[in-house]
C-alpha cells in the first residue's frame, strides 16, 4: 500500500494553497441618490479621499457603475450591504 498521495490528491492540495480570485464590489448608477450624495457616501464608508470619490461617483453615473472595493468574498458581502444600508444600489462578484 503507499501512503504517497497521488497526482489528482497532490492538485487538488495545490489548488488550495493557490490565492483566490478576488471579489469586488460594485456600486450601479440610480434615477435616486444624487451625485454629491454618492461621493459622500464613498468618502464616509471606505475612507476614500475627495478626489477618489469624486472619480468613482463619475464612474457611476457616465459608465453605469463602479467597483468600490476589492477584497474576500465576506468583506465583499459587508460593503455591499453597507451600500444598501445608505440606499445605493450595489452588488458583489468574483473579480474576473
Amino acid at each position: 500500500m503507499s501512503l504517497a498521495p497521488s497526482e489528482l490528491e497532490q492538485s487538488d492540495v495545490r489548488e488550495g494553497l493557490e490565492p483566490q480570485a478576488p471579489w469586488v464590489t460594485i456600486v450601479w448608477n440610480d434615477p435616486v441618490n444624487l451625485m454629491s450624495y454618492v461621493a459622500h457616501v464613498f468618502r464616509s464608508y471606505f475612507g476614500y479621499s475627495s478626489q477618489k470619490a469624486e472619480l468613482l461617483m463619475l464612474d457611476v453615473h457616465h459608465k453605469g457603475r463602479a467597483v468600490v472595493s476589492t477584497g474576500g468574498r465576506e468583506q465583499m458581502e459587508r460593503d455591499t450591504e453597507a451600500m444598501h444600508e445608505y440606499g445605493l444600489w450595489a452588488t458583489f462578484q468574483k473579480d474576473v
